[in-house]
């Protein structure tokens, strides 16, 4: 007696009185096996195709459907056997669940049920037949999607691909971010670049002060950033009058710098007439009062003396204005007598005082 093996049909659904741990057993391997369970409501509805489980059963001829609703019911009975004894040694429940898994797809494939992977994951380039991670463009297994410095498991976390390869959070900035030269700390946002240098906003401030710089910007010395009023202070040259930083204009006189406005005559504060002055102790006069601070203006017109020249009394006097106090006659001889700090002729003097 021969069989027509042409035709295949699908049995019924097989159906089991499954406990509440057999029930979280198989939703957990669906998961891992990758079987939609919207898929399997929408395949139950059909007159085409039934799931039982989770999974689709393409049935042998009619002599071994009994056979094969046996397997099914001795591999649940395996599940919840294993389920409820006690494992022989301690184990990860990740390792345990690959082993029942490996097995259900071995036993299911004996059924002539096909599980069909999710892609190959990255690192051990196996199967992937349960939960999977998408990144950079390939599929990994869980628990080996991990940084490729610390070997930690990223999971849900923000990681950053550098060379193809992934790193978590922390160890990509302590890596390879640009490093702040006040702190050394890595910078993980904006930035600021000055000085051949990078540094926290927060972190470029005056070296002097400690004030963060305004629009005018900052001045470098020696390696240091300041504030145009600090640099100033510090390093530009002073004013030979006030003692204060020139930032402009400038003279140059006596081997020193000057604000224009700094550069008069140090006792009447008059500005030189066409930049001419003179100088006594290294500072600048005009003419009446150096010749003032060197004793050389006549005691008679208070004007400076630059030719000839009579001293007398601790004075000094143009010739023609060294005179008798009371006639007014030049005493250009010489000969003078002295009363009251005043000169006379002898003639006169006799006539007063005598």
């Amino acid at each position: 007696m021969s069989r027509d093996l042409s035709p295949r049909r699908k049995l019924g659904p097989a159906i089991f009185h499954k406990t509440e741990s057999q029930d979280h057993l198989i939703e957990e391997l669906q998961d891992r096996l990758g079987i939609d369970n919207q898929q399997e409501q929408e395949e139950w509805q059909s007159q085409d195709a039934w799931l039982t489980e989770g999974v689709t059963v393409t049935a042998r001829p009619r002599g071994e459907e009994q056979s094969d609703a046996q397997q099914v019911e001795k591999f649940m009975a395996q599940g919840k056997a294993g389920s409820s004894s006690p494992p022989s040694t301690a184990s990860k429940p990740g390792s345990q669940l690959d082993t029942m898994l490996g097995s259900l797809q071995s036993d299911l494939n004996k059924l002539g049920v096909a599980t069909v992977a999710k892609g190959v994951c990255g690192a051990c380039k196996k199967p992937i037949a349960g939960q999977v991670v998408t990144a950079m463009g390939k599929t990994w297994h869980p628990e080996h999607f991990v940084c490729t410095h610390c070997q930690e498991e990223i999971g849900s976390r923000n990681f950053f691909e550098r060379d193809g390869q992934p790193y978590c959070e922390k160890d990509y900035h302590n890596l390879f971010s640009p490093r702040c030269y006040y702190c050394n700390g890595p910078i993980l946002d904006k930035v600021v670049t000055a000085l051949d240098r990078t540094w926290h906003p927060e972190h470029f401030f005056c070296a002097q002060c400690g004030a963060f710089f305004g629009p005018e910007g900052f001045h470098e010395k020696d390696g240091k950033a300041y504030c145009r009023k600090d640099y100033f202070d510090m390093f530009a040259p002073k004013c030979g009058g006030c003692a204060r930083a020139i930032l402009e204009n400038y003279i140059s006189a006596l081997n020193t710098l000057w604000h224009p406005e700094c550069f008069v005559c140090r006792e009447c504060f008059t500005p030189f007439v066409n930049g001419s002055f003179f100088e006594h102790d290294g500072q600048p006069y005009c003419e009446v009062h150096y010749h003032e601070r060197r004793g050389s203006l006549c005691s008679g017109c208070q004007k400076p003396i630059t030719g000839r020249c009579i001293t007398a009394m601790g004075k000094k006097f143009h010739p023609e204005h060294f005179v008798c106090a009371f006639c007014l006659k030049q005493l250009n001889k010489g000969t003078f007598k002295e009363q009251n700090d005043k000169p006379y002729c002898q003639n006169c003097f006799l006539k007063l005082f005598c």
